[in-house]
């Protein structure tokens, strides 16, 4: 048997501490603080995300009774309900936000070359989406969102390689979608999938001045005028293609340019889909598949909401909920980090079922994901299978 590090201790060490000590110190986490550091906060809410724990006062029963492994687990002292609970509530949350970022920097180099996206484009395919993730109004007053209901709003900017976000951004759920393009920078010849809820042409526009392109959907009332058509095939489902100028009154004041209008009719749904791109020269065909990767980010949502705790929260301010979804992003992005760097065959969902039963174990991270036997198990669907194997 290996007599080394805890599992738990092995995963901890694809962290990069001293950027986290930089997290830490610009927004001077440890002020007056003399016990618990924030790295130990840290360990104790991933702990928690890791080992699927409900709340406070089960990560704490369970790090309590693993007493005497405690120091080798990295922590220097008991740790205490109130002390977590305090540190959630009172600590800058934008520490976890911040360090979110540097490993999902770490994450998009080592999947730069992940084979799961394949379509023929040079530049770096983004999908742009949100997802409301509700709360209790009489509990967080904070957050509201209608008059009976309290949310916040995760919003992501994912990369198709590797299926990583790039960026996050959380707000209350009251704020629009569209605002979201605001805080981006844009990368030229990169490709932004969006759906109709982003559709804002004076936006748009931004995007095409920066050289990126987008992929949208028209509205059924879009006023535009045809300059000319493409010759498409019809045997495939493309009805038309086109390059069109707006003529509504406002929409071609904040677009003056020229756009690529593309009709589709899928056999599958039965529908026609009609889609917007400043791209004039890439083939039709792929721009249709190009948003048909839009679904990534839907199987993201969902899968992160059903295996990491961010729909139950272990804290009732905007510090600590915001806290929580960023140690939670942390923990996935680890888990990607870990998953490519050792080279592990296995999907995200089985990796964190066998860690999950064995933080407390001495043995090699590699050899117990190997060996590890999980049964197929009839509740994960098939499309999360799909999403995470690389």
């Amino acid at each position: 048997m290996h007599q080394g590090k805890y599992v738990f201790s092995q995963v901890m060490e694809f962290v990069p501490y001293y950027q986290f000590q930089k997290c830490v110190n610009k927004y001077k986490g440890h002020y007056w603080i003399k016990h618990f550091t924030c790295w130990e906060q840290f360990l104790a809410m991933s702990f928690g995300q890791l080992a699927y724990r409900e709340s406070l006062r089960d990560i704490v029963i369970c790090l309590r009774a693993q007493k005497a492994k405690r120091y080798h687990l990295g922590f220097s002292s008991p740790v205490a309900k109130t002390t977590l609970a305090r540190a959630n509530e009172k600590r800058d949350w934008r520490i976890y936000r911040d360090f979110a970022q540097i490993l999902i920097q770490q994450a998009r180099k080592l999947y730069v070359d992940d084979a799961a996206f394949n379509l023929d484009l040079e530049g770096t395919c983004y999908v742009i989406d949100s997802t409301t993730i509700d709360l209790c109004l009489n509990v967080f007053r904070w957050a509201g969102f209608r008059k009976t209901k309290a949310a916040v709003k995760l919003h992501t900017l994912l990369c198709l390689k590797g299926n990583i976000p790039a960026l996050f951004c959380i707000t209350s759920g009251k704020v629009h979608d569209v605002h979201f393009l605001d805080i981006l920078d844009f990368e030229a010849g990169a490709y932004y999938i969006i759906d109709r809820g982003y559709l804002d042409y004076e936006r748009l526009f931004i995007i095409h001045q920066a050289d990126a392109f987008f992929v949208t959907r028209a509205k059924s009332n879009t006023a535009f005028k045809r300059l000319y058509s493409n010759p498409v095939d019809k045997d495939a489902g493309i009805r038309c293609d086109q390059i069109i100028c707006f003529t509504g009154y406002q929409s071609a004041k904040k677009y003056p340019g020229k756009l690529r209008r593309i009709k589709y009719y899928d056999k599958e749904t039965n529908h026609y889909y009609v889609f917007l791109t400043n791209d004039l020269s890439v083939d039709t065909k792929v721009i249709i598949d190009l948003y048909k990767y839009r679904w990534q980010i839907e199987l993201f949502f969902r899968w992160i909401k059903q295996h990491l705790k961010i729909k139950t929260f272990w804290g009732y301010s905007a510090n600590a909920v915001k806290t929580q979804i960023c140690i939670a992003i942390c923990s996935y992005l680890i888990v990607a980090i870990m998953k490519k760097k050792l080279k592990i065959d296995r999907n995200h969902y089985e990796i964190l079922q066998i860690l999950s039963v064995s933080l407390f174990d001495k043995m090699h991270l590699d050899k117990l994901i190997y060996e590890a036997k999980l049964q197929n198990l009839e509740g994960v669907s098939l499309e999360q299978a799909t999403l995470w194997e690389n």
